[in-house]
This record gives structure tokens, sequence and C-alpha cells, in this order.
């Protein structure tokens, strides 16, 4: 599933720990563990961890810990990480109202894979969505499980803006655009559940981290208000459930 692993510079600060090659729930679940490893071990140091799909970019100081040693420190972490164990992980559950004016490429989505719509959506929401990363913008999940059934390719020319909000697929990846932004995945819907608002103490959405999932549930427009006006007022409660392993 992953070859050796490889310590690559990224500048003079930061290294990158590259698990794999592929987009896996093994080599996501050794990313984690590793970052647990080093959380536990809480060497000197290492200023930040950041997961991708398939590495993981460790930020340190220099002048604090030599490179040759916290590459040294991290292969020996690497020998036990598998027997680490993992929290239970939470499955956050994401209102999303599928089509019209906040999905636009439902329908394309739908003639693409030779569905219905009503199809799409159930797929779609079907699902447990494992989240292997954030990035691209703040609060940007990049989520795991979308069936090929509804994998559909990007657009051939990008949006210039997206709403907040918005649920994307881009060939077998879903997402949801965190903050008005470029980008080219095909929306089929939108939320009114902001993963991502500066105001808040912890800008990006307490519960959207690495290794926990996402479930979307189809709401109607009515639904879509009501949550919206009650987030707007701080009303609203993201319900959480966890995940049986």
């Amino acid at each position: 599933m992953y070859n050796k692993t490889k310590y690559l510079d990224a500048g003079d600060k930061a290294l990158v720990v590259e698990i794999g090659n592929q987009i896996s729930e093994k080599i996501n679940k050794k990313i984690r563990n590793l970052i647990l490893a080093i959380e536990k071990k809480e060497f000197k140091g290492v200023e930040e961890v950041i997961p991708t799909y398939r590495s993981l970019l460790v930020i340190y100081d220099p002048l604090t810990i030599k490179r040759e040693l916290l590459i040294e420190n991290l292969k020996r972490l690497e020998e036990d990480i598998e027997e680490i164990e993992l929290p239970q992980p939470k499955v956050v559950k994401i209102p999303i109202l599928y089509g019209g004016e906040g999905g636009p490429d439902l329908e394309h989505v739908a003639r693409v894979n030779g569905l219905t719509s009503e199809e799409v959506i159930e797929l779609h929401s079907e699902a447990m969505y494992l989240i292997y990363m954030l990035g691209f913008t703040p609060g940007f999940v990049y989520l795991g499980g979308l069936t090929e059934q509804i994998a559909t390719p990007r657009l051939d020319e990008p949006r210039i803006e997206i709403p907040a909000g918005s649920v994307g697929i881009a060939d077998n990846q879903t997402g949801i655009y965190p903050i008005e932004s470029p980008g080219g995945w095909q929306l089929i819907g939108r939320t009114p559940v902001k993963l991502f608002a500066p105001y808040r103490d912890k800008p990006i959405l307490a519960e959207i981290e690495s290794g926990n999932y996402i479930k979307f549930e189809a709401i109607t427009e009515n639904e879509y208000q009501k949550i919206a006006t009650a987030i707007e007022a701080g009303n609203y409660q993201i319900e959480v459930d966890y995940k049986i392993t």
C-alpha cells in the first residue's frame, strides 16, 4: 500500500514526511498515528504538523533541533506507531440543499453518470466521508468515500466566484467550499453551515478535522432558511455522532 517513508526538505524550516503515493485510509491512518506520536513525545523544536492525503508537513525550529536529529526521531517513532490507538472518530452531520441555485451542476452530474438527479442525491447523502485533510482555503475539507457511480470530472473552465457553503464533486472527491472563492468543482448543493467564520474563537468548525467523518443530510428550502436564520442568531448546534469502529 505504501513504500518506504521519504523525508523531503521543504525550505529550511520544514520536512515533508511522505508516507505513500495513494489516497487511502491505511496511509491516512499512519499519518494520524504519527501526529499523535509526535504530540505525545513533545519534541522540542517541532512547532506544527500539517497532514495531507499521503504526507505530513513537520514545521520545526532549526535553531532548537537539527534536521538530522529530527529525522532520526521521526524514524524511531515510525517503528511503533501502528500500536497507537486513535480517538473514536466523530461523524459530523451537514445539512445540504441539493440542486437549484445552490447546485447548478446536479443535473449534469446525473446525466454524465446515466442517473436521475434524485439518484445522485441518494448516493451522495447515504455515504460517510472520511476527512483526509483541510486545505486550498481555510476549512476546505477533502473527503474520501465518494462512490464511483457519481464521480464526475471537474469543470472545463473554473468559476470565478463560488458561494460559501457550496458542495461539489471533482472526479472521485467531494468537498465543501467554506468561503467564497474560485473553483472548478461540479456544484450539486449548498449548506447553510459555516465551516469557516473568522469571528469565532476557533474559526474553523471544531469538529472538522482529519480522521473525522462527514455525513450529508438532504434538506428542503424551508429547512435551509430556518437553519440559516438560527446560525445567524447563534442558536444552531451542529449534530455530531460517533462512528462505531
